[in-house]
């Protein structure tokens, strides 16, 4: 119910935005991303994917901006209890972020992210079995820098911490998934507001 408040929150900033001043745009990277176990179960970082979409929208004031975002990524983890099995998680998120920006380009950025499960599975020995021991819905919080250029192309970098508990199965462990994104985006806008690179 918390999550669902903190959403319905950011969006109702959306309306409150300049609705004449959105820039759409692409992005994409890689992930290195997590899986901790309350357990103390030990696994590698796995390396994957992000891909998607994102409006930067600009408020009355000149420094912020709310920036939500739709993409496919590619988490989990690999090796996971030294036994050479990777689980693979393919989610599409959707976070809401709140940025601060600076005449120089740099931006700084955070907010909640929705993750809606689109697959899972677990490979190992050569064998790849679907998992449907995860919950369809996950919540993190999201916090980076971004750099955006003269010419719309940039550069960002963020954490997700993982909040919520994706394992779905009754009496299990706590699982939550941590990524690191480094990506790079191209933003879709006129050229005076690349000019002041917001």
């Amino acid at each position: 119910m918390k999550k669902t408040a903190i959403l319905i929150s950011l969006l109702f900033l959306l309306f409150n935005a300049n609705a004449q001043d959105v820039h759409f745009g692409v992005k994409g990277g890689i992930n290195i991303s997590q899986l901790n176990f309350s357990d103390n179960i030990s696994s590698d970082s796995k390396v994957g994917l992000h891909l998607g979409i994102l409006a930067h929208i600009h408020t009355s004031s000149k420094t912020w901006a709310i920036q939500p975002e739709l993409f496919y990524s590619m988490e989990g983890a690999k090796d996971v209890d030294n036994s050479g099995v990777t689980y693979n998680l393919n989610y599409l998120n959707l976070p809401v972020l709140l940025q601060y920006m600076f005449e120089n380009g740099f931006r700084l950025e955070g907010g909640p992210q929705m993750g809606f499960l689109l697959k899972a599975n677990t490979k190992g020995g050569g064998v790849t079995v679907d998992d449907k021991g995860y919950k369809s819905t996950a919540f993190s919080i999201p916090l980076g820098v971004g750099y955006l250029t003269h010419t719309g192309w940039g550069l960002d970098a963020r954490y997700v911490f993982g909040l919520s508990n994706i394992n779905d199965l009754n009496g299990g462990q706590t699982i939550q998934s941590n990524v690191f994104q480094l990506g790079i985006f191209y933003q879709l806008s006129d050229p005076k507001i690349h000019k002041h690179r917001r």
